[in-house]
């Protein structure tokens, strides 16, 4: 749109607004602010829904509405890795929150910041202070100055209080291989990141995160996330979830299946638990939003079922309220499963968590309030709407059997939060339409010379097809069997597994990720100049170019090299890497044109034994609050080390 047009535009909307309600005055009576109508928080198809399915405890009602209406408390997370995190929390308890304590504003007494009750260390806290209440005292401004200043340099996160629950759940430990299904923005993915990197000692964790999005766009949201915490263990990727590909990794010179330890499925959903924060849900509710997303939740969580390793963890999730996207998709999950999945009791966990029990009954109503108890009750011409496994199972053996109620569903009025639910599953042996975990036992040639793992196998819109796993020649007709019973289950209302499905590569075709040989006389001097010790791995040293001058070094785990490597074909890689060294011309006439990158010091600072200088406090606070101070600025005893290297 033209300038031109754009201001036709906008003095047609000035113009509208002065009809309505005569200026600034009139917009206000009208319910205007800032020329945009107030959204009004009612819904009677909600109201009407909710009431009838009973999620809400008897007498609870006006509070659970009540608290919907109530805008949602800021909550934020302490992130970084432990003994850093446990810093930034002695700062925030010792000096401001203290300063809170007795604060009035305008004659109100300022509310104190509180920790949450569940979230361990108390390194997760919510707060009810407005951005107009922050600006009215110079020590709720130095406070907010803070919380900016930390936020941006990825000490702080800005997180609501229920996503914090899903990795916690998981239960996961550093030698974990995690696949994070739906992962974009990445709040959650770097709680999984923290949880590896639970030994700071330890700069190379042998666990994993692969964090996966279908949106190219918001894959670069998740890399933002993800790149505050400077792990070489996190691989982001760009896949439907529904369909992302089998994985190999090589084990002992053969190539496997690569199976997850701990998966998240964090799926899409309607998000009718984020009322408080995204109003607009109260206009646009309907039953149809879970209707039409049911399907892709059961496709997702049934694919990462299935990448899931036997004795392995799998949380699901969704920050909606509605038993179509939570209980009915579990329950369907666990009926294909035929044993193989179990629900995990978790109610032990989190201690301090107020929760809601799965349901066991629900019904199934379409936008119109047209109820249904049965598929059987459903008329022709809307089976497309509505799915046999949107319903709960009606044999009470096997109802029992499923233990729905280890779910747990997180009500708004319980602890001031959002709506949310959660289930974890546990997986105890493969799933019936692949007993024998497939396995490729493939010998791998000799690599030599400079290794090259391209990010994206083709252009834009190019299709690669995920990989099946293979049969051996004397099951095929057992294939061909679990095919038919498929087709029976189907037509019972049961879905079998998924149809395998071509997969689309979007969005730009990213460089390649080249390891270094473990011969290249590039790195020598960078060896030398830094005297690395002979531990550091420097097979897992690469760059983003094939050709050219190689201005950036970046380093990842073994284990994202085993995958990066194995999988160049069928992985569309968005990031993966620290940068732990930059391109510098001027370092040519001291031998090593690399500087070390600030985001990498972390990981390399235990290998490096050249080029450190142990300063005073007084060179730091220099250091600290002078932009590009001179060396005679230091003590002297700094100077002679400096000079003397």
């Amino acid at each position: 749109m033209g300038r031109r047009a754009r201001d036709r535009r906008r003095q047609q909307q000035q113009q509208q607004r002065l009809e309505r309600g005569g200026g600034a005055d009139g917009e206000q009576q009208a319910g205007w602010s800032g020329g945009y109508p107030e959204i009004v928080k009612e819904n009677a198809l909600f109201e009407r829904y909710y009431r009838e399915l009973g999620i809400v405890p008897a007498g609870e009602w006006d509070a659970f509405m009540a608290t919907l209406r109530e805008p949602l408390p800021a909550t934020l997370r302490i992130t970084g890795y432990r003994s850093h995190a446990k810093e930034i929390l002695r700062c925030l308890k010792e000096k401001y929150f203290r300063e809170l304590r007795d604060l009035e504003v305008d004659g109100q007494k300022v509310e104190v910041p509180q920790s949450l009750s569940w979230y361990p260390d108390e390194l997760a806290w919510h707060m009810n202070l407005s951005r107009k209440i922050l600006r009215k005292s110079p020590q709720l401004e130095m406070f907010h100055q803070f919380l900016v200043s930390e936020t941006e340099c990825g000490n702080i996160s800005r997180q609501e209080a229920v996503s914090m629950i899903p990795p916690l759940l998981l239960n996961v430990n550093p030698d974990h291989k995690i696949l994070d299904m739906c992962a974009a923005p990445g709040s959650k993915t770097a709680q999984l990141i923290e949880m590896l990197h639970a030994d700071m000692n330890v700069p190379f964790p042998k666990g994993f995160v692969i964090a996966n999005d279908v949106d190219n766009k918001r894959c670069y949201l998740l890399v933002h996330q993800a790149k505050r915490l400077n792990s070489p263990c996190i691989m982001v990727v760009n896949h439907d979830a529904s369909s992302i590909p089998n994985l190999q990794i090589e084990v002992d010179g053969r190539k496997e299946i690569l199976f997850y330890d701990r998966i998240l499925c964090d799926v899409p959903c309607s998000g009718d638990g984020t009322m408080r924060k995204n109003i607009n849900v109260w206009k646009k509710w309907t039953t149809q939003n879970s209707l039409q997303l049911h399907g892709l939740q059961l496709r997702i969580a049934t694919r990462g079922v299935e990448q899931l390793a036997e004795g392995g963890r799998m949380v699901y999730s969704t920050c909606s309220l509605n038993p179509i996207e939570n209980e009915a998709v579990i329950a369907s999950l666990l009926e294909k499963s035929q044993g193989a999945l179990e629900l995990v009791d978790v109610s032990s966990e989190l201690p301090g968590l107020k929760r809601m029990p799965g349901m066991t009954k629900w019904k199934v109503m379409l936008k119109d309030g047209q109820w249904f108890e049965e598929w059987k009750d459903v008329p022709s011409n809307r089976q497309t709407q509505i799915r046999p496994t949107m319903f709960p199972v009606k044999d009470e053996e096997t109802l029992k059997a499923m233990n729905l109620e280890r779910c747990l569903r997180i009500l708004p009025h319980h602890q001031n939060t959002g709506g949310f639910f959660v289930a974890v599953l546990i997986k105890k042996s493969p799933m019936p339409w692949n007993k024998r975990q497939p396995r490729i036992h493939q010998k791998l040639p000799q690599r030599t010379g400079d290794t090259e793992v391209t990010a994206a196998n083709s252009d834009n819109g190019s299709e690669c097809t995920t990989e099946e796993p293979t049969l051996p020649e004397n099951r095929e007709s057992e294939k061909m069997q679990l095919q038919n019973s498929d087709t029976e289950q189907i037509k019972k209302g049961v879905c079998g597994p998924p149809p395998s499905k071509k997969m689309k590569m979007f969005g730009f075709k990213e460089d390649p990720f080249v390891f270094l040989p473990e011969d290249d006389p590039f790195f020598v001097p960078i060896q030398n100049f830094y005297a690395l010790d002979p531990s550091f791995p420097k097979m897992n040293l690469l760059t983003r170019t094939q050709e050219g001058k190689k201005r950036q070094l970046y380093v990842v785990s073994k284990e994202i090299k085993n995958v990066l490597l194995n999988n160049s074909e069928k992985m569309k890689v968005i990031n993966t890497g620290i940068r732990v060294w930059s391109h510098n011309s001027d370092g040519e006439q001291f031998g090593c044109a690399f500087r070390l990158a600030q985001e990498g010091i972390c990981t390399l600072y235990p290998f490096i034994n050249a080029r450190i200088v142990s300063v005073c406090i007084e060179d730091v606070k220099i250091l600290l609050t002078q932009e590009n101070p001179f060396l005679s600025k230091f003590s002297s005893d700094t100077q002679k080390k400096v000079k003397d290297m």
